[in-house]
C-alpha cells in the first residue's frame, strides 16, 4: 500500500517515483513476505507434524535490491524514477491528505480515509534499512513448506488488485 499510494501522490504531483531512503538501503539485499503467503504458511505450520513446536522464517523466497526493483515498480505506474533521497515519508506525506481526497474524487476511487489507507511510519522503517535484510527459509523448506512467491509478480498482482478494487487508479 505504501508504494501504491506514494506512487499515486507522486504521479498527481507530476514527480518521478523517488526511493525515500538512504543509498545504503537502496543497494542492500532485501526480502518481503506476501500477505497471501503468511496465512498459507500459518495453516501449513498448524497441520504439519514436521513443523510442530518450531519457529520458521517465512519470506517470499527470493531476494532483491531496491536499486533494481524500484525502476520496475515505477514502470508499473508508468513513472520515471529519481535518485534516492533520504526523506521521511512520515512527515512529508502526512500533509497530503487533501491531495489524496482529490485523487479519490478525480478517479472515482473507494473513499478510504487517508490515515487508514497507509502507514507512513512503516514506509520509513521499510526504506531505511541500510544493511542486508535476508532471512533463511531453508528450515521451513526442509520441513515441507513448498510455497513461494516471486516478488516482482507479487507487486504487479497486488497493484492490479488495488486498481480493480478502486483503491488506486
Amino acid at each position: 500500500m505504501v508504494i501504491a499510494v506514494y506512487a499515486a501522490i507522486s504521479g498527481e504531483l507530476r514527480l518521478p517515483l523517488g526511493f525515500s531512503g538512504p543509498l545504503k538501503a537502496y543497494r542492500a539485499h532485501s526480502q518481503v513476505t506476501s500477505a497471501d503467503l503468511r496465512p498459507e504458511a500459518s495453516v501449513w505450520a498448524s497441520v504439519t507434524l514436521a513443523a510442530r513446536d518450531d519457529i520458521f522464517n517465512i519470506t517470499n523466497g527470493d531476494q532483491f535490491r531496491w536499486q533494481h526493483r524500484w525502476p520496475r515498480i515505477a514502470r508499473m505506474f508508468d513513472m520515471e524514477t529519481a535518485d534516492p533521497v533520504l526523506m521521511p515519508l512520515s512527515s512529508l506525506m502526512t500533509e497530503r491528505a487533501e491531495l489524496w481526497s482529490g485523487i479519490v474524487a478525480k478517479h472515482g476511487l473507494l473513499n478510504t480515509p487517508y490515515e487508514r489507507v497507509v502507514s507512513w511510519n512503516f514506509a520509513d522503517f521499510s526504506f531505511n534499512s541500510g544493511y542486508d535484510n535476508v532471512s533463511s527459509t531453508i528450515k521451513a523448506r526442509k520441513a515441507g513448506l513448498a510455497e513461494c512467491v516471486e516478488t516482482e509478480e507479487m507487486f504487479r498482482t497486488f497493484f492490479a488488485s488495488l486498481r480493480a478494487g478502486k483503491i488506486i487508479s
